[in-house]
């Protein structure tokens, strides 16, 4: 079932100057919108008293204004009513984003309980998937013969595969600007992907969002003057795993198996390394902590922008090896990956070497003098009487 109708007469043929300028209007007017909604957003966050407050687990160091998602929520959806016919999947679409922006506004004025927070997820993934945007069949690494329908379990993978989305998001906005980075990273992705399969309505929607991205971004890169909250994330989350079923799952390919999880391997690949170190520490797997990816680049001596930077890179390279696979085929991508991620590891090595370098001779130093300042009083006291007794014999001498 098709997420949007669009008359022909408005995308004739991918590649011609009509879809071009379609798309760039697009996200021109989300970018807009956006730009304009954030002083607004900004002002009812401090009036209502969402705000993020530093603790020991976030690295910046002042009270900020959080629920800028309200404002790409804003943009995005008044940009999609405007180019886009009424239909009842966009209408499930739409209530299933709603349902997550309440619960974001709550939990970011609020600091709402995880088990509640979750079950909000499930309502809002339960709405959009009852209305008909669902994983009908999943496909193997052996081709469109090993192709199964999920029948009956298409509506619960669905939803496993929304609320999981919808988390990894979540927990990857942790640094300035590293979570609506990485989503309009995944969003051009799927918006090229879209366009070498022929999904229209995919493309339009991903230009939307890339554009609402885009517009928040200088208010939340670092230096930060805003974050997105719950309210940003989960929506952003939330929209990339429901275009994803409906553009990237449909396929009776090997495209529709990888895709996905290359666009979005970098808040997956965070997610899972969560849970899994949680749980082997005894934790409860949904309580926060600071062991992510962006904590360890911080730890390892980069600064946030230096982190953020690598992770874009990352997240990038997982796009342009999931775009050369929709082409090129699975070889060929592989081969990119690998020559990508190579290329990426000696650029870092030469870029960012310096920065770790001083880094960790800083901490080497301190740590030579905190060890010089703690030293016992029996390592110098005997000195003192010796050089004593040796003026004494020279005297007498």
């Amino acid at each position: 079932m098709p997420l949007f109708t669009i008359e022909k007469s408005n995308i004739i043929i991918y590649g011609s100057d009509c879809v071009a300028k379609e798309l760039l209007l697009v996200t021109v007017c989300a970018f807009v919108l956006t730009t304009f909604f954030v002083p607004i957003v900004k002002l009812l966050a401090v009036h209502i008293g969402a705000v993020d407050k530093p603790n020991a687990r976030k690295v910046h160091h002042k009270i900020m204004p959080r629920m800028g998602g309200l404002a790409i929520y804003g943009a995005f959806w008044m940009v999609t009513f405007t180019f886009y016919p009424f239909s009842q999947s966009l209408m499930a679409f739409f209530l299933g984003a709603t349902m997550l922006i309440f619960v974001g506004i709550v939990d970011d004025v609020t600091d709402m309980p995880a088990k509640l927070k979750l079950l909000g997820q499930i309502i809002a993934a339960c709405i959009v998937t009852l209305g008909g945007i669902r994983i009908e069949f999943v496909t193997s690494m052996f081709g469109d013969a090993a192709m199964m329908a999920l029948h009956i379990l298409a509506v619960p993978v669905s939803v496993i595969w929304i609320v999981a989305i919808i988390n990894a998001v979540n927990l990857i906005d942790g640094l300035d600007g590293l979570a609506c980075g990485v989503s309009t990273i995944s969003a051009i992705s799927m918006l090229v992907i879209a366009l070498l399969v022929s999904e229209s309505d995919v493309a339009l929607v991903m230009a939307s969002l890339v554009g609402a991205c885009l517009g928040f971004l200088p208010f939340n890169r670092n230096p930060a003057k805003m974050f997105m909250g719950d309210t940003g994330s989960t929506f952003l989350g939330y929209i990339l795993a429901t275009i994803s079923i409906q553009g990237l799952f449909k396929y009776y390919a090997i495209v529709s198996f990888a895709v996905p999880f290359l666009i979005l391997g970098l808040p997956m690949f965070d997610t899972l390394f969560a849970i899994i170190r949680r749980l082997a520490h005894g934790q409860n797997p949904m309580a926060p902590d600071r062991g992510h990816i962006h904590h360890r680049l911080i730890d390892m001596g980069l600064n946030q922008k230096q982190a953020v930077a690598a992770l874009y890179v990352i997240s990038s390279i997982l796009g342009l090896s999931a775009v050369v696979l929709t082409s090129s085929g699975a070889i060929k991508a592989m081969l990119f990956l690998m020559a990508l991620a190579v290329a990426a590891f000696l650029a870092s090595r030469v870029i960012f070497r310096r920065d770790i370098d001083k880094a960790l001779q800083a901490e080497k130093a301190a740590a030579e003098e905190k060890s010089t300042e703690t030293a016992t009083p029996a390592e110098t006291v005997p000195a003192e009487p010796e050089e004593e007794t040796n003026e004494e014999k020279k005297e007498e001498a």
